[in-house]
């Protein structure tokens, strides 16, 4: 049953409720329509179960955040029927509804993971007010895993924005622009260092997944025999259960980077989550449906991975749909100017420590080196830089303009613009050389000087 909650409503109880899709299992027809009365206006989605059995065979085959169970039913209680659905995989909060509340009883639900009781009899805003704040812990714990998790990460660039003007880099803009509106997988693949992370994020907060979470997963640095339960989640018992990162993602979008560092038993489970959208988490009997977008990105050359038989063929025709190549930091031209200015002001900003300055001397040595480390090289150096409190000796230069130092300056200028030049000319010097008005020769001749 669905419903669209009314904007009042929402502001009462919180986007949260809004977003919320419960199940009520009861076997008192009156009161199956009393709640589904009172939760639709304000839940996304409302469905409604007469049995054990019938509930069961919904959370077969659909998504529910949140059950709210009558305990005494025909054939089983509903504390019985939880803790069958916490063995089979039931991630959950449930609300337990009942005229009788003994110790014995409460000793049983918190077993069994439930989230509150109500009290029959009871009114429409004490129901209500359970829902909103099941769902609102349920909330709070996923955000503080997510934060948790995310804050292991050390590569605080990854949370940038995707800048630069090159026209290397507005293809990838171009392309993430196309791709935000479908629900396509995306593989991001090119050097270490070159943004795949900050472009995968962008593409999140493009698409009208940006409200929901991101999660980001380094495979590379996931052990080997855990992988798969961080990933898909595990089921020990009814009282043992934890959420792996597939359904903590659900509803937003996952980024598993370095993917061809994921061993072979864990490819073939992700191909079929990939190719199904549902998710088993181990010694679970029940899949569960996923709504997720899930994003790649690797620097290895997967089709020599393929041919040496370390990654599946299938799972690289399933995820090699889009792919978005991103350039390195020296084919970028002028944009190493611009990222230079942002990671400056950032890290000073976060250090509390002076900026240095980014002189025109400075600058055209950054844009003259050939960052084999890319983009995360080149936020290390100014990290570096701004906590020594000078660059190292082979960027170091003063923006001078007066005395002998303003012919260099001139130089520097001349070396700027040439090089502006190849770039627009994606490299060829012959054409840089007829932009220019000078000959080949002296393009060749510059650019060997530099290159020195």
């Amino acid at each position: 049953m669905q419903a669209k909650p009314a904007a009042a409503d929402a502001d009462a109880y919180g986007e949260t409720l809004a977003r919320a899709s419960v199940l009520i299992v009861d076997d008192e027809p009156g009161m199956r329509n009393f709640l589904t009365k009172t939760l639709s206006p304000r839940c996304k989605r409302v469905e409604q179960a007469e049995s054990a059995d019938a509930a069961a065979r919904l959370l077969d085959s659909n998504h529910f955040d949140l059950v709210v169970l009558d305990n005494i039913m025909p054939g089983k209680t509903g504390l019985q029927w939880l803790r069958e659905q916490r063995r089979v995989g039931f991630f959950g909060d449930a609300i337990l509804i009942t005229a009788y509340a003994d110790l014995e009883t409460a000793i049983t639900a918190l077993r069994a993971g439930v989230a509150d009781f109500v009290l029959k009899p009871f009114r429409a805003n004490q129901i209500t007010n359970a829902v909103a704040r099941a769902m609102d812990r349920q909330r709070l714990r996923r955000e503080n895993y997510l934060m948790r998790y995310e804050l292991q990460s050390d590569d605080t660039g990854a949370r940038g924005r995707l800048l630069g003007t090159s026209p290397q880099i507005n293809r990838v803009r171009d392309l993430l622009v196309k791709m935000a509106p479908l629900p396509t997988s995306v593989l991001f693949t090119g050097a270490s260092g070159t943004g795949k992370e900050v472009a995968a994020r962008t593409l999140h907060s493009m698409s009208d997944r940006a409200g929901q979470p991101f999660v980001p997963i380094n495979c590379a640095a996931l052990s080997p025999d855990r992988i798969a339960q961080e990933l898909f989640g595990i089921v020990d018992d009814d009282q043992h259960r934890t959420e792996g990162l597939f359904l903590h993602a659900d509803g937003g979008t996952l980024f598993l980077d370095e993917v061809a560092y994921l061993p072979p038993q864990v490819q073939a489970t992700l191909l079929r989550v990939v190719e199904e959208h549902k998710v088993r988490p181990s010694g679970s009997e029940r899949e569960l449906p996923l709504n997720v977008r899930i994003l790649f990105a690797t620097n290895a050359d997967l089709p020599k991975a393929v041919d040496a038989g370390t990654f599946r063929a299938d799972l690289f025709h399933r995820i090699n749909v889009v792919n978005i190549e991103m350039p390195t930091l020296e084919n970028r031209g002028d944009d190493v100017v611009e990222l230079a200015a942002m990671f400056m002001a950032q890290i000073s900003r976060a250090l509390g420590l002076p900026a240095l300055d980014l002189n025109e001397s400075v600058l055209l040595k950054l844009r003259r080196y050939t960052w084999p480390g890319n983009v995360r090289e080149l936020r290390n150096l100014i990290e570096r830089s701004v906590i020594l409190g000078e660059f190292p000796d082979e960027f170091a230069g003063t923006g001078a303009i007066s005395g002998t130092e303003a012919i260099e300056t001139l130089e520097l200028v001349e070396q700027r613009h040439i090089m502006h030049v190849l770039d627009a000319c994606n490299g060829n010097r012959a054409e840089a050389a007829r932009r220019l008005g000078v000959s080949r020769k002296t393009i060749d001749r510059k650019c060997a000087l530099w290159e020195n």
